[in-house]
């Protein structure tokens, strides 16, 4: 299996989506993305750890 690379603007971009609306899940904004939930949530995890949004 191929890792993808994601670039950190595409990373930002996609925990912003999150955060955007309280009704999204984790699970349904990777779906929209095309990527793993458990990616987006281990780069929610790090914004997170950076003090970023909550």
């Amino acid at each position: 299996m191929v890792m993808k690379v994601y670039s950190p603007e595409f990373k930002a971009d996609a925990v912003a989506l999150f955060h955007s609306d309280p009704d999204l899940t984790i699970a349904q904004t990777a779906r929209d993305l095309g990527i793993n939930a458990e990616t987006l949530r281990n780069w929610i995890r790090a914004d997170r750890a950076r003090g970023g949004i909550s």
